[in-house]
């Protein structure tokens, strides 16, 4: 058997800026670097980071959130511009595949949408969060089962969800299917508390188990001053800390190197891929464990367009018949 190449990735968690979409594209593009400069073939960054999560929609009534979601509106990325190419150049600069969470701008509505750029910068992926949950239904639009989509890259075979969607055994399911090899998770951290950070560990260690796949997963963070500025009220503010786990996960369902659950910082590690096939040895859930005479899943993967022109059928030309006229007699 060939000897499996070793991938170096990284996680990335850090502060959004809550003030402009500029100041947190720089951000990321400054965290490319260093995790390009320390050889990361595969950067991941948390859930709808640019421009910022909407942590205001999670702690304020519907009624009291219209400045902030039309803010939200004018600083979130519209899908090709300015955004996605500054982040093309940057993974075609270190030669990295990125997966980067937006707040995308179609016209009149967001979406919670995932990119993945190839390593020469190439956009491959755009998919939107299927069910945004809870609050966030206020806030963005619902995806399609178009963008349940592994797709093939410098690294190999990468799929990704976000948030909740892991909560979605199905939709896991059919990434599985397609044999993904490295899982891109993405959650917004902040948030919640500390059972939030255990439950994101329990899913993403489950998902690596049962896909036979590595997981990388990238959660954010807010400094003090950050969530002074969300809100000033203590209490709500409990709701804005903890949640963090960003963590890399092999296919025996173990942290690669120690999980970073408080503060700023960029996890890099080295995935061996020849523990893919030492895991689904013993068990693939798409392959010899599975049983699909008696269980199986219908993906529906056909984008879903509001509009959808079914053309006309041709107009009859209009050619008089003179098969029924009398023929003439002299």
């Amino acid at each position: 058997m060939a000897e499996q190449p070793k991938i170096r990735v990284a996680a990335v968690q850090i502060a959004p800026d809550l003030v402009t979409l500029e100041g947190t594209l720089s951000r990321v593009l400054q965290a490319i670097d260093e995790a390009g400069g320390r050889g990361a073939k595969l950067v991941v960054f948390p859930e709808t980071f640019l421009p910022w999560y909407p942590y205001f929609s999670f702690i304020r009534p519907p009624v009291m959130t219209g400045a902030e979601h039309l803010r939200l509106y004018d600083q979130a990325v519209v899908v090709p511009g300015p955004v996605t190419h500054a982040v093309s150049a940057a993974a075609n600069r270190h030669g990295a595949v990125i997966v980067l969470g937006i707040n995308e701008r179609d016209h009149g509505s967001l979406y919670n949408t995932q990119l993945i750029f190839d390593a020469d910068g190439t956009l491959l992926l755009k998919r939107r969060k299927i069910t945004p949950t809870f609050h966030e239904r206020m806030i963005w639009g619902q995806g399609d089962g178009a963008g349940i989509k592994v797709v093939e890259t410098a690294v190999g075979r990468v799929g990704a969800l976000a948030c909740w969607e892991h909560y979605n055994p199905l939709a896991r399911y059919a990434l599985m299917a397609q044999h993904e090899e490295i899982h891109a998770a993405q959650f917004p951290g902040s948030m919640v508390g500390p059972i939030f950070a255990d439950q994101i560990e329990v899913t993403i260690r489950h998902h690596a188990l049962e896909s036979g796949c590595f997981v990388v997963n990238a959660t954010g963070w807010l400094t003090e001053e950050q969530i002074n500025s969300i809100t000033p009220e203590t209490g709500l503010q409990k709701a804005l800390r903890g949640g963090c786990m960003t963590a890399i996960i092999s296919p025996e369902g173990a942290h690669v190197v120690p999980p970073l659950t408080q503060g700023e910082g960029i996890l890099v590690a080295d995935l061996d891929m020849a523990l893919i096939l030492k895991r689904k040895r013993m068990m693939d859930s798409v392959g010899h464990y599975s049983r699909p005479e008696l269980l199986r899943l219908l993906h529906d993967n056909r984008p879903a367009p509001q509009v959808e022109t079914i053309a006309a059928p041709a107009a009859p030309l209009n050619i008089p018949s003179f098969a029924d006229d009398p023929i003439p007699v002299d």
